[in-house]
């Protein structure tokens, strides 16, 4: 498995560690209850290098990029930060990705670990069939190492670290966008966003850099309350804000018409994969993701079957306990005549019919 530059770090801490996309992470380091609860109540700090950087780079960055990915970046300026996905020739997604806009000419595109490399192939080839010259496409992955800081204290712990004038740069941060700064020298990169619903930062750094800016994190954030946090609560976490995960709400076989991300979706401009969802829009919808909590007591988990009135409709893509709302809640795909707020469903868990309700996403959402 490969490792990120801090697997000694988490196992010094005491990290149980599982195989996740290839990679050898930490799931937990004392329990997922307590690091989720500290992320929405103080602060958690997450290792996430696994995630893949591509900077692209020359005066046809804009147009690939506008023929690789969803979203018209035509709007961006420098700082700003967009979400959007890449998708195939038919419009099932690729991966989901953030474009990070530098310059007119400098872009960074990051994608999720297990997707990587064919998001790069599949870059490298519109290159190709688009003769988009004058590019560079560079894979920073193991250049680049990545930390998330998110929660309500996120801040107050990140000043710690800046300069009074770099502090001002982050604070003055709206949601995504991002900032050039510098932790005790070292040059960062530093969006206001994140993937658990929390007001959060990600912080990019050189890989060479990043058990310095781990354990600067760590000693600055203790007296806020600061945890390290693991994929487990990085999972609920997400999952209470109804943020899809590759492999389960997102493949190649769904398309950003299917989830939540048509707002993703810009029609007027040409990309790959625009033809195709031209050509579901014509046939129809064949299945919509809805959210759903349990009305009896078992848990549904990725891949239980969904029915209604005897009928098999759907299946489950995640399933969780939500520790903050106190109930055991999932996203699946049904049918789209049967995604009705409101309606009660039956999810097949193991050998027995469990009762649920179809509820309006996200299941939770910070004030």
């Amino acid at each position: 498995m490969k490792q990120t530059v801090l697997n000694q770090a988490h196992r010094d801490l005491g990290a149980r560690m599982v195989e996740f996309g290839g990679w050898d992470m930490p799931v937990q380091y004392t329990n997922l209850i307590e690091e989720h609860h500290a992320v929405r109540k103080r602060a958690g700090l997450f290792d996430v290098s696994h995630m893949g950087e591509f900077e692209i780079k020359g005066a046809g960055s804009f147009e690939l990029i506008q023929k690789v990915v969803s979203k018209n970046i035509e709007k961006m300026t420098p700082g700003m930060m967009v979400l959007g996905v890449m998708c195939n020739e038919l419009g099932g997604i690729l991966d989901d990705l953030t474009v990070y806009k530098f310059a007119d000419d400098h872009y960074w595109l990051v994608v999720n670990a297990g997707t990587k490399d064919k998001d790069l192939a599949w870059i490298r080839e519109a290159q190709q069939i688009f003769n988009i010259v004058d590019v560079e496409i560079n894979d920073l992955t193991d250049d680049i190492a990545k930390l998330d800081l998110q929660g309500p204290l996120s801040f107050e712990i990140l000043k710690k670290l800046l300069s009074k004038e770099d502090g001002e740069k982050i604070a003055a941060l709206t949601f995504y966008r991002f900032a050039e700064v510098t932790i005790d020298t070292v040059p960062v990169v530093i969006s206001q966003s994140g993937y658990t619903g929390e007001y959060g930062f990600e912080i990019y750094m050189p890989t060479m850099h990043a058990l310095k800016i781990w354990n600067l994190l760590i000693e600055k954030g203790r007296p806020w309350g600061l945890v390290p946090a693991g994929l487990g609560a990085r999972d609920t976490l997400r999952t209470e804000c109804a943020m899809m995960l590759y492999g389960h709400e997102l493949d190649e076989n769904i398309s950003p018409l299917d989830c939540v991300y048509g707002f993703a979706v810009s029609f007027e401009k040409d990309f790959l994969g625009r033809q195709g969802l031209f050509q579901q829009k014509d046939r129809g919808l064949t299945k919509k993701l809805v959210g759903f909590e349990m009305i009896d007591r078992q848990i549904a988990r990725g891949g239980y079957t969904v029915h209604k009135d005897g009928h098999e409709i759907g299946w489950v893509t995640s399933g969780t306990p939500s520790p903050t709302l106190g109930k055991n809640i999932g996203m699946a795909y049904v049918k789209p005549e049967n995604a009705v707020i409101g309606d009660e469903i039956e999810i097949k868990v193991r050998d027995s019919m469990a009762k649920a309700k179809i509820v309006k996403m996200p299941f939770y959402k910070r004030k």
